[in-house]
């Protein structure tokens, strides 16, 4: 019986040490850069020049959103003492439609967002749309390249206010930002792909050969959400072209990552920080909780276009769906509020503004497909979260973020973390919570990667 017990024992130590260090990763699977995404009958015909793009909410869609305000249909009124524990709370949607309807100004929130150099341009046969922002620089200053990546129900609104900040001058560095701020593929004003297939890593493939386009080899990278996969697909994908990579949602997906907490779950205090540890434990909780705020992640990921139609075609369902997203992901603690904490942290133009850049151009649809192109057999099989980074990466982590990791995990994907910043507060839309603290931090982190690669540039030359 002991030796049965001894066994069991070396069996149960073996299996993990040999997934988390000794087991080879996989080959990096080949990708065609040139991969044609766009109506087939445009091959001949592509435009690959840089246009000038305006946003533009013009009279009749501004008329068609008004009258499907008006007509909604009303709510039956919320459970008692219930704010958005059940979703987004019947008895706040009035006052937002109201908003919207009659009191959201248009015109102004339409210069508001033109206030950035807007372009298009046509990649693998997608008009990508992406704001581009240079800084005025003295000639003793460098100016770095960032392309910085939104997710869902996100948008380049995300970055508005921290732009100002990322791309200002400063005597204390000796470099500047040059901000590239794409919408994704299927996103705000971007083109979506006409056959399946465009997940991730066939976006991150699109996001490398704008920055190609744009005449950037080298560039650093920032991601939140769905960005902070394909930037991290970036890293592994192109190495020699990401010189750094920032995210604010640290993550490593890899099968394998998942067994070093399972094994601490014995004894988290023997692995894990008390920080660390209350966020990531009991399991129990900490898996329930996501199984109750994942509802919407299963759906997007099966049947997008069957919740697309419904979202497409109510600005009040739109409007109840992303705001949900935006309460319960920036304080999941305040749900109980009747407003779900979303006036905490946002103002009601801020959220309004995201939310037309879904329903301008009628991309909601597509952008949910995301879901489903990412979370399939075909795209697991690349295996591209078992494929180490050596990019120096940069991790914030804000305190309310649900989709929490330890540095300790994500470490297998990116082993050279050079500083993980831990904030006291913020949500999972920190760029838009708090833009300033986001944007010195990002600035830190590129400040860090320029020394850790001219570091590194030397070592290469002995």
């Amino acid at each position: 019986m002991s030796r049965f017990l001894i066994l069991v024992v070396i069996t149960l130590v073996a299996i993990p040490v040999y997934y988390l260090y000794l087991k080879s990763p996989p080959p990096l699977p080949k990708f065609d850069v040139n991969e044609w995404w766009g109506p087939e009958a445009m091959k001949t015909k592509q435009d690959i020049s840089i246009r000038p793009f305006t946003v533009n909410f013009s009279k009749v869609m501004i008329e068609d959103l008004r009258k499907r305000l008006k007509n909604h249909r009303p709510s039956p009124p919320p459970l008692e003492g219930v704010g958005f524990e059940y979703g987004f709370n019947s008895g706040q949607i009035e006052g937002w439609i109201r908003y919207w309807a009659e009191e959201y100004p248009f015109s102004e929130r339409e210069k508001y967002l033109n206030q950035f150099p807007q372009y298009k341009t046509n990649i693998q046969g997608l008009d990508i749309h992406f704001i581009r922002v240079k800084p005025k620089v003295p000639q003793s200053v460098e100016t770095v390249p960032l392309l910085i990546l939104h997710g869902w129900p996100g948008s380049v609104r995300e970055f508005y206010e921290a732009i100002p900040h990322l791309t200002s001058v400063s005597d204390a560095r000796d470099f500047a930002i040059e901000v590239i701020a794409p919408s994704l593929v299927g996103f705000g004003f971007s083109d979506a792909a006409v056959r399946p297939g465009m997940g991730t890593a066939q976006m991150a493939v699109v996001m490398r050969n704008l920055m190609r386009r744009l005449g950037f080899e080298k560039f650093y990278v920032q991601g939140g959400d769905w960005g902070s996969i394909i930037g991290a697909h970036l890293a592994t994908i192109f190495p020699e072209d990401v010189l750094g990579y920032h995210t604010n949602l640290p993550l490593s997906w890899a099968p394998s990552t998942f067994l070093l907490p399972l094994i601490a779950s014995i004894y988290p205090p023997l692995f894990f920080n008390p920080q660390e540890v209350e966020r990531m434990y009991p399991w129990t909780e900490f898996y329930s909780m996501l199984t109750e705020e994942l509802g919407y992640f299963l759906l997007q990921a099966t049947k997008p276009d069957t919740i697309g139609k419904a979202l497409s075609d109510s600005p009040c369902g739109l409007l109840v769906y992303i705001l949900q997203i935006f309460s319960t992901w920036t304080c999941r603690s305040e749900v109980s509020r009747p407003d779900g904490g979303l006036s905490l942290h946002f103002t009601k133009e801020q959220l309004i503004d995201n939310i037309m850049l879904y329903w301008t151009p009628n991309s909601i649809n597509t952008a949910i497909r995301l879901y489903a192109e990412s979370c399939n057999k075909t795209h697991f099989n690349l295996r591209l979260d078992e494929i180490p980074v050596q990019t120096p990466t940069w991790l914030l982590q804000s305190k309310y973020e649900i989709l929490y990791q330890s540095p300790l995990v994500t470490r297998f994907k990116f082993p050279n973390i050079l500083n993980v910043t831990v904030l006291d507060n913020g949500g999972h839309f920190v760029s838009l919570e708090l833009p300033e603290v986001f944007s010195e931090d990002v600035l830190n982190a590129i400040r860090e990667f320029r020394k850790w690669n001219k570091k590194n540039a030397v070592k290469n030359e002995l």
